[in-house]
């Protein structure tokens, strides 16, 4: 049992409270447009989608496509689901659970991925469930060394919790088949996107 999933669970039914808004969210999200590149009719897996703050925005976007917004808190998903957005709400572990073969033209990880217990396991489900061509997305509204310190000095369940930096997505990405074609990493803003390597050799 992954004691991270008590620790957002205790969260869930504050967290629509917690800033930055869903309205903030929306509109940073929205600054991105150009570098996130979603289109109407995709099919997205939102991964640690929490109490779906950003999941309204993300199933405007790529509608009429269809936004599958997933996390491994069961509380999280509760709020979610109650919100009468227009998306498929799932409780799963990406670490362990199976997400299907081929389902997804896009994968996006927006503030999720150090809560990972298991990167590698997450990232080869995620080779297999995204369709030929499609991508991956990691993002963060804050650089790599901002997030590692505000985890460093943390404790309990999600203490230590890191996003890899630099070289270190190198092999990460490699071993589940993937090859990253975007990389920024500065003070507002990470954004890691891949593409699977067999994609990138047709």
């Amino acid at each position: 049992m992954d004691p991270r999933k008590d620790f957002f669970d205790a969260l869930a039914d504050g967290w629509d409270e917690e800033e930055p808004s869903a309205r903030e969210m929306a509109a940073r999200l929205a600054e991105q447009a150009d570098l996130l590149k979603l289109h109407p009719g995709e099919s997205l897996l939102e991964v640690g989608c929490g109490t779906g703050k950003t999941t309204a925005y993300l199933a405007g976007v790529v509608a009429p496509g269809r936004v599958t917004a997933v996390d491994f808190s069961p509380a999280m998903i509760e709020r979610a689901r109650s919100k009468g957005i227009d998306a498929a709400f799932a409780c799963l572990d990406v670490c362990s659970d199976d997400l299907g073969e081929e389902r997804y033209d896009v994968i996006l990880c927006f503030h999720s991925f150090p809560h990972f217990r298991d990167q590698s396991a997450a990232l080869e489900r995620f080779a297999r469930a995204v369709k030929p061509h499609g991508r991956l997305i990691v993002m963060h509204l804050a650089g790599s060394e901002h997030i590692n310190h505000f985890h460093a000095s943390l404790e309990g369940a999600v203490g230590g919790d890191m996003l890899p930096v630099g070289e270190q997505w190198t092999p990460l990405l490699q071993k589940a088949g993937w090859e990253a074609t975007r990389h920024i990493d500065r003070e507002n803003l990470f954004f890691l996107e891949a593409a699977r390597e067999e994609d990138r050799e047709t």
